[in-house]
């Protein structure tokens, strides 16, 4: 049967398509050559019917160019006219020749043609010539008589009203072909909507004629998949298509799949059917027979054999435990050894061996009417642990199947579980009857010991009553081990937190020294030279403003004795005097303090307060005052552009945590101050609200601070029964959150309220130990008229101040200028490196140790190393007035030494010596 021809969908497609395209094609043919046929036509009109109209407009002009001279030349008399009439004269009959040329389809006009020729020959001969003649011969008498009769009028208008008649008629033979071109336009234009209606309905036709060919065709393969579907499980339905195209393949892939389905359904089910019979079974024998029944009922086995692996003196061995269809007990050998035969060997390889090819001798299959031989053998090794536990050979009078190799395949990848589980059940059953065999032997030597039992109870009595005594001690000598060492442990924390202690102090004294010193400094110098009056321009009442002020400064310098005391903060001796505060006033303040800051550093001040904020809350007023403060001047500090802003509003009842509802409390209040400045990195988050801690806490230092600011508004916060948090990024700017009850019915007991909570507190460690704080004060002497002797020192002397601080620089710029120096400043370190290097040398520097950039320390040992200048005096002036700063000075180069507040007296003595020696 010669094969089917394939006819896919693309080709019925691509055949559809190719008709209509002809189709389209040779309607395409025919309308072009009906446009075309049109457009000669169109052209001809165009072309003809114009150029008729051009060239009778051009005879006519040149009749009246020679008509304009000819009168143009007798009035005048002037041959120029002459030359239009010539040129007329001899280009008509050429254009009329054209025309008549052009005419020669209709005789009609042509013989029109003809009778203007005569006229105008006519007018020439009668009217042209013979006036030109007479006015060249100057007859004017003849003139004068022929115009009196004037012929040539007659012949002129003769000549239009032919001329009139002629373009009438081609005006109308113009419109007879236009309308006839319509009339053909219109046929065209009905013959392309028949043509395209017949094209249409062909490719309906053909679209038709495909589709149903393609989706009857589906529907065929959809009916039958749904029966399949409709069977419940049952897929021995099978897709039948006859056309022999795409949908086929479908077909033909969806049977395969069918089976493929159909075929792993059945092996899941036999596969869940072989792992359920075996359940429950407590001997390998029967494990084995219900095993080879099961088996052989799923692969039509006839033969069957199931050896489990034993040990002996010769090694391991592999003894038959069941068999199937078994003929008085001869179905297989009872052992094999590993490697010996096809068990042992597939044993030891561990691999499945599947023999078609069976020998004639081998052992056959017995019926009921005789003995036949089987077909294929199969041996799988059952493993457990990657050991070969048990080897399973089935005979069938049929090959095996793949599906029926795989079933067995994956019904034994668990079975070496359930063998192992069965034989180790078997070993506990044993053990446990030996075991009970040795309890009753046991049992009867127990009743013998029972007597030494009973003698030895006094002497075990005995030793039980040491035993205890014994224990007893050891037990306190284990107590009061771990005693000493939990008191060790805790001895070294506390050592630890207080060498961190004596750590943070001793940061915080040197900072807050310079930070308060530095701008008494320049109070107590400039005072202490107003108060001297050396150009006697002040009056005594000025005088005695200057000692005031140099008194008050005295006082100033005592009091930061108290201010550095921190034991009012750390042991919360700080009193709190709740009263009403009126948050209404809270913006003007605000700007009232902070907006001439903001003005002088270009940053904006934004105030923003919400409309629920109560006017009056119940807090300490001034404590509340001092964390604005502290918050907003940290805010300006570090921030050099953009904006600061001070956010003030009502905490909302649903963001109450549990903590802030169980203070007793008219209402919680949330005051943010947010800055665009330099941020905190993450990690100092925590550190920044402990005492003497900063960001950067080292000598070099951009922005200054004590690092107590923070640690005294957490502290204050806390008092008010409230706290601050913290939200920053490096570069982009912090937001300092207060958070702050109306403590109407009184303080709050801190300890009480939980406030370590994750989603807003800071944690707040405890204060440390009180330390006792030593300044060192430096009281202000006047200066005495002996400072300026006969020969004075300080004439002319080159004197470099370095200090970043212009108030100090100031003042002793006008104290070393009055004693007649020449008086240079750098603000740090770099800058006195650099006008050093390009100025004329100086005789002595003033040097301060605290400064951005580079330090006093830094730049004093760069003197003295870089730049060689060993015996250049250096005088180190500092306001950290602690314990080493003097040997430090002395161990960067400084020659000298002096703390702020500065005494005159003593840095003239100094300078004095330096510049002398």
């Amino acid at each position: 049967m010669e094969k089917k021809m394939r006819f896919g969908i693309k080709s019925k497609i691509i055949i559809g398509y190719l008709i209509v395209i002809v189709c389209l094609f040779i309607a395409f043919i025919v309308l072009n050559s009906q446009i075309s046929s049109l457009q000669k036509e169109r052209n001809f009109i165009i072309d003809h019917d114009i150029e008729v109209h051009d060239l009778t407009n051009r005879i006519e002009k040149h009749l009246l160019d020679m008509e304009t001279g000819q009168r143009g030349y007798i009035i005048t008399g002037e041959a120029s006219y002459l030359e239009p009439y010539n040129s007329a004269a001899s280009s008509w009959e050429k254009d009329y020749n054209a025309l008549y040329q052009l005419l020669n389809n209709n005789p009609n006009q042509q013989e029109k043609l003809e009778k203007i020729k005569g006229s105008i020959q006519d007018w020439i001969e009668a009217a042209g010539e013979p006036t030109i003649a007479l006015k060249k011969e100057n007859n004017t008498k003849e003139l004068q008589q022929f115009f009196e009769k004037d012929p040539g009028r007659q012949y002129m208008d003769d000549i239009r009203s032919q001329f009139t008649s002629f373009r009438n008629v081609e005006k109308k033979s113009t419109e007879t072909r236009a309308t006839e071109l319509d009339e053909k336009n219109q046929k065209i234009k009905i013959g392309l909507y028949g043509l395209l209606l017949f094209v249409t309905l062909i490719s309906l036709a053909i679209a038709i004629v495909l589709s149903n060919s393609i989706v009857n065709t589906i529907k065929e393969v959809t009916q039958t998949i749904k029966r399949i579907t409709a069977s419940k499980g049952e897929l021995k339905g099978r897709i039948k298509v006859r056309s022999n195209d795409e949908i086929k393949d479908l077909g033909i892939a969806t049977n395969a799949l069918l089976e493929n389905i159909e075929e792993r359904n059945w092996l899941q089910t036999n596969i869940a059917h072989a792992v359920t019979m075996y359940q429950g079974i407590a001997s390998v024998d029967k494990l084995a027979e219900k095993f080879l029944f099961t088996v052989s009922e799923m692969t039509g086995a006839s033969f069957g054999a199931f050896y489990v692996r034993e040990e002996n003196d010769k090694g391991d061995l592999f003894v038959k435990q069941a068999a199937f269809a078994d003929r008085k007990g001869d179905v297989g050998r009872e052992s094999f050894l590993i490697g010996e035969g096809l068990i042992g060997q597939a044993a030891l390889e561990k691999r499945t061996l599947v023999i078609n090819d069976v020998p004639d001798t081998y052992q056959l299959i017995a019926s009921g009417l005789g003995d036949v031989k089987p077909k294929s053998i199969f041996i799988v090794p059952v493993l457990f642990e990657d050991e070969v536990i048990a080897v399973i050979e089935l005979a069938s009078l049929h090959e095996f199947t793949v599906l029926e190799q795989e079933l067995i395949s994956q019904v034994i990848e668990t079975f070496g579980l359930t063998i192992n589980g069965v034989i180790r059940r078997m070993e506990i059953a044993r053990l446990l009857k030996e075991s009970q065999a040795m309890t009753e032997e046991l049992q009867a030597q127990s009743e013998e010991l029972q007597t030494q039992s009973e003698e030895l109870q006094m002497q075990s009595e005995e030793l039980r009553m040491i035993n205890e005594q014994l224990e007893e001690r050891t037990k306190d000598a284990e107590e009061k081990s771990f005693e000493l060492e939990a008191a060790k442990e805790d001895l070294e924390e506390k050592a630890h937190q207080l060498e961190l202690n004596s750590q943070y102090k001793s940061e915080f004294l040197a900072n807050m020294s310079h930070e308060l010193r530095t701008p008494l400094n320049s109070i107590l110098i400039l005072s202490e030279m107003l108060e001297e009056n050396a150009a006697k321009t002040l009056s005594e009442d000025e005088e005695e403003y200057a000692r005031i002020i140099h008194s008050s400064g005295k006082d100033l310098l005592a009091l930061i004795n108290d201010i550095l005391d921190l034991s009012k903060v750390e042991s919360g001796k700080l009193d709190v005097l709740l009263a009403e505060m009126n948050m209404s006033e809270l913006p003007d303040q605000i700007e009232r303090n902070f907006g001439h800051v903001a003005e002088q550093k270009k940053v904006q001040l934004k105030i923003n307060k919400a409309q629920d904020v109560p006017d009056i809350i119940h807090t300490d007023e001034k404590r509340f005052q001092q964390i604005v403060k502290n918050l907003l001047s940290n805010a300006f500090k570090f921030t050099e552009s953009g904006s600061v802003t001070v956010s003030i509003q009502r905490v909302a009842d649903h963001r109450l945590t549990t903590a802030m509802r169980t203070v007793d409390t008219d209402c919680w209040l949330e005051i943010a101050v947010a800055d665009t400045g330099i941020g905190i990195p993450k990690e100092k988050h925590q550190l920044i609200f402990e005492a003497f801690q900063q960001a950067d806490g080292a000598t070099v230092r951009k922005y200054g601070g004590t690092g107590l600011g923070l640690s005294i508004c957490s502290e204050f916060a806390k008092l008010l029964g409230g706290w601050i948090s913290l939200s920053s990024e490096v570069g982009k700017g912090s937001t300092f959150t207060l958070y702050l009850p109306s403590l109407s019915n009184g303080l709050v007991d801190y300890e009480k309220v939980n406030f370590a909570y994750e989603e807003v507190a800071v944690s707040v460690e405890e204060a440390e130990p009180e330390a006792e704080i030593t300044e060192i004060d430096h009281p202000v002497q006047p200066v005495e008229p002996s400072l300026q002797d006969d020969e004075n020192v300080f004439q002319d002397k080159r004197v470099l101040i370095v200090d970043d601080d212009q108030r100090n620089i100031f003042a002793l710029k006008t104290a070393l200028a009055k004693q007649g120096m020449t008086i240079m400043t750098a603000h740090n370190g770099i800058e006195c490196l650099e006008m050093m290097k390009n100025s004329e040398p100086f005789d002595l520097i003033l040097m301060d140790i605290m400064m951005p950039q580079m330090d006093g320390y830094e730049a004093m040992q760069k003197i003295r190393g870089e730049l060689k200048l060993v015996d250049l005096p250096i005088i180190a002036l500092t306001a950290k007035a602690m314990k080493n700063d003097r040997e430090k000075c002395l161990e960067a180069g400084a020659s000298d030494y002096i703390s702020k507040p500065l005494d005159l007296n003593q840095l003239f003595s100094v300078m004095r010596v330096w510049l002398v020696n």
